[in-house]
């Protein structure tokens, strides 16, 4: 029988009944199909499935096992391409580039794991849908025959994020980057206050959706700063202007120490302001009606460091886990950012150190402090 990619033949009967019979009657491949929560299925040589887990056949929408027995998977999941040809899956011109034929496939010609990842398309109830899996196929023999363990997890959802993502922030940083341009110009042609809070404002836009970007990243955070010599006055003042309208200071009052010391640093102040502004949110969420924080800044040896400061105290349980990403102490989905962002761009990004102390007696005190420049700077 003609193939494009796989051999197209299958088990006879007898042959796949046997096979069946050998899976379901081994101790260890009954405990994994009972133990893996994920998507599990057992293949023969033939690539036919021979067992597969609940979870799977959730998947596939059938009650009993038997309905899936002796289709390969693609026939199994409903792809649309799996009866292009006599042979079934495997065999049509679209198998080459299959992720799940490649690995399965692979697998059994190199007696080795191989993991792929594979882009179904399937019809379901009328129509035909896009599926992202993950597909690792392990090579195993029982009873002197060889069979592959077949795992397989569902990716759809993170793919169509990450595309919408990438989709997303293409589109939004050309129509910045426009922006920018555009402001740039007026400011040329028709300089005025307005002009320059316009330009201001698209930069800030800009630097605020490349922040956004890292934070969306896993692992792999890329930022590429503009650095610029501040001075602590400079960014105290900002976060005073921040602040003076800010819906978190409703009942509650900030303090900001005057004596700020006459040095500088080399950095963005957009990303210092914003792992100050989750400092002092963070403080100021922490404190009771009528309660004070307190903002100043220090030199510590090489260091210029800002600290905030509220009269509570934070529990050990949680204190251990304060920077790790997605752990809050609230309850709703997509919390546990903040904290987590100070340390991502004061450390990794702005090359910092971001570190906090909390007691009973003391308080909380977040510290963001950053080297600062071979020189002095005559501004206070």
């Amino acid at each position: 029988m003609d193939t494009y990619f796989a051999p197209a033949e299958k088990s006879k009967d007898d042959e796949l009944n046997a096979e069946i019979g050998i899976v379901c009657r081994n101790p260890v491949m009954e405990g994994l199909l009972c133990s893996v929560s994920g998507l599990l299925a057992v293949l023969n040589e033939h690539r036919q499935l021979v067992a597969l887990n609940d979870t799977f056949m959730q998947m596939l929408g059938i009650q009993d096992a038997q309905q899936a027995f002796g289709l390969r998977l693609g026939e199994a999941m409903e792809c649309i391409h799996a009866h292009d040809e006599p042979g079934g899956c495997g065999t049509t011109k679209f198998c080459p580039t299959c992720g799940a034929a490649v690995a399965i496939v692979s697998s059994l010609t190199r007696d080795r794991p191989v993991e792929r990842m594979c882009a179904l398309s399937a019809e379901k109830g009328g129509k035909v849908v896009d599926i992202a899996l993950l597909v690792r196929s392990y090579p195993t023999k029982i009873d002197g025959k060889t069979f592959l363990l077949l795992f397989l997890q569902d990716m759809t959802k993170e793919q169509q994020r990450a595309a919408l993502e990438r989709t997303f922030f293409h589109d939004v940083n050309n129509m910045l980057s426009s922006l920018v341009w555009a402001s740039e110009l007026l400011i040329q042609d028709s300089p005025s206050v307005l002009a320059m809070n316009i330009y201001e404002a698209s930069l800030r836009l800009q630097a605020e959706v490349a922040a956004q970007r890292c934070l969306s990243q896993n692992g792999s955070f890329t930022y590429q700063t503009v650095r610029h010599s501040v001075t602590p006055k400079q960014v105290l003042a900002e976060l005073r202007a921040i602040f003076a309208s800010h819906p978190a200071v409703q009942r509650k009052k900030i303090e900001f120490c005057e004596d700020c010391p006459a040095v500088s640093v080399n950095t963005e102040l957009s990303l210092l302001l914003r792992v100050l502004c989750n400092m002092v949110i963070n403080a100021l969420e922490a404190t009771g009606k009528e309660g004070v924080i307190r903002i100043w800044s220090e030199r510590k040896g090489s260091l210029l460091s800002f600290m905030v400061w509220n009269a509570e105290e934070i529990p050990q349980a949680i204190a251990l886990r304060i920077f790790q990403r997605n752990f809050s102490t609230k309850g709703q989905a997509g919390r546990g950012i903040g904290t987590f962002s100070m340390k991502l761009f004061g450390e990794k990004i702005l090359g910092g150190q971001v570190t906090f102390s909390t007691s009973r007696e003391q308080g909380t005190v977040f510290t963001c402090s950053l080297p600062l420049q071979e020189f002095t700077s005559p501004l206070k």
